[in-house]
């Protein structure tokens, strides 16, 4: 089960007729802190627990809590204090030395603190922001085109303090090209709880058994190709096709879609080439390009290659400045 907020709300949907569920949430932290504030937590009325509110320490206090709330009916509020010797996280070695703050909302089908409208706005990959209000059961999800403030915030209102958390979907990537160097790429993605899209139009290549984890396999480079981008909002673009022919299509096809970023297997002059095959300038595409694809974590074979361009993309997404790209040294 990924750890991505929408994997733990398809449990709950799927299992909310069946047992109590309680919604655990960091509201505030103070100094290190494994998880920040907005981060979320799903556990039922078996013990299960779907996401992390720690690095695994505290969960199981956690969850015995939780079923106070159960039973209560009532949001219980917990403190971890790494720093105050007779708190539990310090007996338990966590080791961060920070404070945090978390409650524990229970869950019913009167009041599911907008669970239900979070749910289907991942699902239709769709923004927005999340109101808790804090020591209280109430919470509701509104949508939103763009989320200003990618960082959760507590709300002073009349009427108590609110935690508002941006929520946005999972990365979903496109893969142009179907080789045996795309099956860890799209492995690796599925293990991160990303959503993939592969493309390739050879029969050999792409094939359904090769890649189960995929969420859907293309066989057409045309103009369909940027729909199919626009609709499901596909966020990055990897063109690994091992054939210039190809990922020049892809350019034409792409070059002006709202991609956020595009990376290129290969060295640098082999871009030079696919732009010249197709007909474009990189001051024509409307993203940013890694070329060479990925982070220089030296690596040489396909699972590290893998590793290394999708962190290259998780940096780009999450606007982190990284290491030179991969194989800077093959220009």
């Amino acid at each position: 089960m990924s750890n991505q907020l929408s994997a733990m709300l398809r449990a709950w949907r799927d299992g909310k007729q069946n047992t109590e569920w309680v919604l655990g949430t960091v509201y505030r932290t103070e100094g290190s802190a494994y998880r920040k504030a907005g981060a979320m937590m799903l556990i039922n009325g078996q013990g299960q627990q779907f996401g992390l509110l720690s690095g695994g320490c505290l969960e199981a206090d956690i969850i015995r809590n939780a079923r106070r709330a159960m039973v209560t009916g009532k949001t219980v509020m917990l403190v971890y204090d790494g720093n105050d010797e007779d708190d539990l996280s310090f007996r338990l070695g966590v080791g961060c030395g920070g404070k945090v703050f978390i409650m524990l909302q229970p869950l019913d089908q009167k009041n599911d603190l907008g669970l239900s409208d979070l749910s289907k706005a991942l699902t239709e990959r769709q923004s927005g922001l999340y109101f808790q209000k804090i020591g209280d059961i109430a919470g509701y999800f509104k949508r939103a085109d763009h989320t200003v403030q990618r960082s959760a915030h507590i709300e002073n209102r009349s009427d108590g303090d609110w935690l508002v958390t941006p929520i946005v979907p999972e990365p979903h990537i496109l893969i142009v090209g179907g080789g045996l160097d795309a099956r860890p790429v799209v492995n690796i993605a599925h293990e991160m709880g990303w959503k993939t899209t592969l493309v390739d139009p050879r029969v050999a290549n792409a094939r359904p058994e090769h890649f189960p984890k995929a969420d859907m396999i293309l066989r057409k480079i045309d103009r369909s190709l940027a729909g199919h981008v626009a609709q499901h909002r596909v966020d990055a673009a990897i063109l690994m096709s091992h054939s210039i022919g190809i990922d020049a299509d892809a350019l034409c096809a792409l070059h002006n879609s709202r991609l956020r970023h595009l990376s290129m297997l290969g060295p640098r002059h082999r871009f030079a080439d696919v732009l010249d095959r197709a007909g474009l300038s990189e001051h024509a595409l409307s993203f940013p390009v890694a070329s060479p694809a990925g982070i220089d974590i030296g690596g040489q074979l396909p699972e590290s290659i893998a590793l290394s361009m999708l962190s290259g993309i998780h940096a780009a997404l999450y606007k982190y400045n990284v290491a030179p790209a991969l194989a800077q040294a093959a220009e």
